[in-house]
């Protein structure tokens, strides 16, 4: 097992960022034909998925996490810590921080339409880091 890192600068604020291309040159210059890419984002206010990376679905994205959890409301862990970023905990749980994808023939096993993102859910600029694990 090897582990790598993605380290990529965010604006918050639901942005989301495709970080195909990162995991695509991970593959390549560790030569894996066959083999598991475990990725992990560390934090709890940030989330990775799979999604069409494309401006309208991104917006349809942006809008739906506003709509299920709305940045202004009263949220019990805003009043605990005295700050205002609860809705960004419940996206990230929503989601998930962790997951699989597979490689075959050196490949991502991705549809065509497919793409891997990180979405930081934080109400400020933060450096996140998502931790790739390789297995081959």
């Amino acid at each position: 097992m090897k582990t790598k890192y993605i380290e990529i600068d965010t604006k918050g604020n639901a942005e989301i960022i495709d970080i195909t291309p990162h995991l695509e040159d991970m593959v390549e210059k560790a030569e894996i034909l066959e083999g598991i890419l475990f990725l992990s984002i560390i934090g709890s206010t940030a989330a990775l998925t799979t999604m069409e990376f494309e401006p309208g679905l991104v917006e349809d994205m942006t809008k739906t996490f506003e709509n299920l959890f709305p940045y202004k409301k009263d949220y019990a862990h805003n009043a605990t810590w005295s700050d205002d970023n609860g809705h960004s905990h419940l996206r990230s749980s929503f989601l998930k921080t962790s997951f699989f994808v597979s490689v075959t023939c050196g490949k991502l096993d991705l549809g065509r339409w497919q793409q891997v993102v990180l979405i930081d859910f934080d109400t400020r600029s933060r450096q996140r880091k998502v931790v790739v694990k390789i297995v081959q």
